[in-house]
């Protein structure tokens, strides 16, 4: 007889930086929940975004593949007024991985950010959700509920829903509850919690009053921040996370649940980056890598920490594999599965690579070494030994520099093109953190 597939919790949050849990290495704020999520799994030290951007590791994250194979993995990022443009969204269908676990039998919902397409052509419910509460495009206001279009954006599957409260505690409240129904049904299930949090506007408890006018008016929704609000939102985060995973523990089949948790891409104005340069829309560390951890009892030691080198939609590969569910052949994933890693074996080496139209910018991550282009100029570092890409070897050694940048055009070739009609936008090189 077959053994019993696993329950799935995969927990996204939206532009949290590397460093700003506790266990990897914030001491502004504490995040006992993330924390201890560490401590009964395995956390990952070289985990990088599939993109310095949200929609596109979200695209990533969805099908298991690059993102650059669909045109809505193009953009950067999706914008409301991208809405009417052709193919600018999830294709209704696609082999996703809610779809291929919900064709297995999971029970599958999506709480929180969906952002991959709006509404009549594009939802999660067209692409294998069965259930949706959340955010159709990039935010909401935590406390007004008004997106990126400038209207109401707080949906119950494709129906706005009126709810009073602050995001990320409805979206924990929400999450507890489907767990504790969910975890009592005969199939397992699969639900994706993509929490909205910490990505701006910047709105706390502490500041309900101004958030809210601040949201409601539309009046400087990237201002109004400061360490102190990050931190309260990040508090605030981490104890909706520890209510879900409670109900996780408490509930039947708790045991055999595969716990996930990443980011989309690395910090943004108010993150602890410390251990890197750059933040979100960089290639740099700062804008690409992320915390993650994998928690499975009986199937990951307590406590581990690797070092090995992975992408987000790896994650996906590891998804399938852990359930036993195939991808579709005619889709092969460009993903790797992890769970070798998470169970005890050894690291292997890994090849990535990115690409934005945002200043130009092309990177590759082989082995200890990274390839970075931004505009015209060339960097070539020993991330293993340099994480703060500060000392360029380039000239230093022109064989490999030309080695990876062969390498990264020859990938690339493989890609969609980037649309010829897109004005990219120049950088002052100057400004660089090196």
């Amino acid at each position: 007889m077959p053994a019993p597939r696993p329950n799935i919790l995969f927990i996204v949050v939206d532009d949290c930086g590397y460093a700003d849990l506790g266990c990897t290495g914030q001491t502004d704020y504490q995040t006992p929940s993330l924390d201890r999520l560490a401590a009964e799994g395995i956390r990952f030290t070289q985990a990088y975004a599939n993109s310095a951007l949200c929609t596109n590791t979200r695209v990533a994250l969805m099908t298991g593949r690059y993102q650059y194979r669909l045109p809505i993995g193009l953009v950067e990022p999706l914008r409301w007024s991208d809405r009417e443009a052709p193919e600018m969204g999830m294709p209704p269908g696609f082999p996703t991985l809610p779809t291929l676990l919900g064709g297995a039998g999971y029970r599958t919902a999506l709480i929180g950010k969906w952002h991959l397409g709006y509404l009549p052509r594009y939802s999660p419910l067209k692409s294998g959700y069965e259930e949706f509460f959340g955010v159709m495009g990039g935010f909401t206001g935590y406390y007004a509920h008004i997106g990126d279009s400038g209207e109401h954006d707080l949906y119950e599957g494709e129906t706005p829903a009126e709810r009073a409260g602050y995001v990320t505690d409805m979206l924990s409240e929400r999450a507890a509850a489907w767990i504790a129904d969910a975890a009592a049904q005969a199939k397992p299930y699969f639900l994706s919690l993509h929490y909205t949090a910490p990505h701006w506007p910047w709105s706390a408890p502490s500041v309900e009053a101004a958030a809210r006018q601040r949201e409601t008016e539309r009046s400087e929704l990237t201002e109004g921040g400061n360490t102190r609000i990050y931190g309260e939102m990040m508090q605030c985060l981490d104890a909706g996370i520890g209510r879900v995973l409670d109900a996780v523990r408490q509930g039947p089949g708790g045991e055999d649940t595969l716990v996930v948790f990443t980011s989309d891409n690395g910090g943004e104005r108010f993150s602890k980056i410390w251990p890197f340069v750059g933040r979100k829309f960089d290639l740099l560390e700062g804008g690409l890598r992320v915390p993650q951890i994998c928690r499975w009892p009986g199937r990951i030691a307590p406590g581990t920490v690797t070092n090995q080198v992975c992408i987000t939609m790896d994650l996906t590969a590891t998804c399938l594999a852990a359930t036993g569910v195939p991808s579709v052949p005619r889709y092969p994933l460009d993903g790797v599965d992890l769970l070798p890693v998470l169970t005890g074996a050894k690291e292997f080496e890994r090849t990535l690579f990115w690409r934005m139209r945002h200043r130009y910018q092309r990177a590759v991550r082989r082995g200890g070494w990274k390839y970075l282009k931004i505009a015209e100029r060339e960097f070539l570092f020993d991330i293993e030994y340099d994480p703060r890409e500060r000392g360029d070897l380039s000239k230093k050694q022109p064989e490999l520099l030309a080695e990876l940048r062969a390498l990264w055009e020859y990938w690339d070739r493989g890609m969609l093109p980037l649309p010829e009609n897109v004005v990219m936008p120049m950088s002052n090189l100057s400004a660089m953190p090196w």
